[in-house]
């Protein structure tokens, strides 16, 4: 039997790129140059949208499906030229590097998921984050895909945007959906592990409750 749980969304926001996301305000952001240095694209974009909806503590739902492919790509490039691995890349190449930044960044100490589930991830994200919203706390659910490596015109076949990163703060909710979420066609440039939460922070509205169902 499936069970629903609304969740409110108080703060949304997304960017993303053909290619790779420029200009984001890292010196503004984080101040230390050492650990501009050592970020990933995707901690990067973690940090910029943590900014941009306000959220600095609490517990955090982040998601990829493909995770730190830069790092890892360079990782196996080593291997296949029989060169010296970077330990800046091996460190780097976990799934939970960039949300793992931002946790450091600012000093949470909350708990902190990492969803990984191929094209389910935006939904797992979702069920993940109504389920642990039950006890009334304000989370962030937030993912990425930074997809932006020599030869990925080679094999990606659907997503138009080879960076993307979408945020949501997101409380429980005792009202009924107010929100429509259905992925439309102009969704679909969009990488799939990240399309639903695209549509609802884009569906989000200013000066309204935006209320979302999620069937677990």
């Amino acid at each position: 039997m499936s069970h629903s749980i609304y969740l409110e969304i108080l703060e949304s926001e997304t960017i993303f790129a053909e290619r790779e996301i420029v200009d984001l305000p890292m010196k503004d952001l984080v101040p230390k140059m050492l650990t501009r240095r050592r970020l990933t694209r995707a901690a990067k974009i973690v940090i910029y949208l943590s900014d941009k909806v306000g959220f600095k503590q609490g517990r955090i739902v982040y998601g990829s499906s493909f995770g730190e492919l830069y790092a890892t790509a360079n990782i196996l490039e080593s291997i296949s030229q029989e060169e010296t691995i970077s330990p800046t890349h091996f460190q780097n190449s976990v799934y939970n590097t960039a949300i793992s930044y931002l946790s450091m960044l600012h000093e949470n100490e909350e708990e902190i998921m990492t969803i990984s589930s191929g094209d389910d991830t935006a939904e797992n994200i979702l069920k993940m984050g109504a389920i642990k919203a039950l006890d009334g706390d304000t989370l962030l659910l937030i993912a990425t895909e930074t997809l932006n490596i020599e030869g990925i015109e080679k094999v990606n076949k659907c997503a138009a945007y080879l960076e993307c990163g979408i945020a949501l703060k997101v409380r429980i909710s005792k009202e009924k959906e107010t929100m429509d979420d259905t992925i439309t066609e102009s969704d679909t440039k969009i990488p799939i592990s990240l399309r639903r939460l695209y549509t609802i922070a884009k569906n989000c509205q200013d000066n309204k409750i935006n209320i979302i169902k999620v069937v677990l």
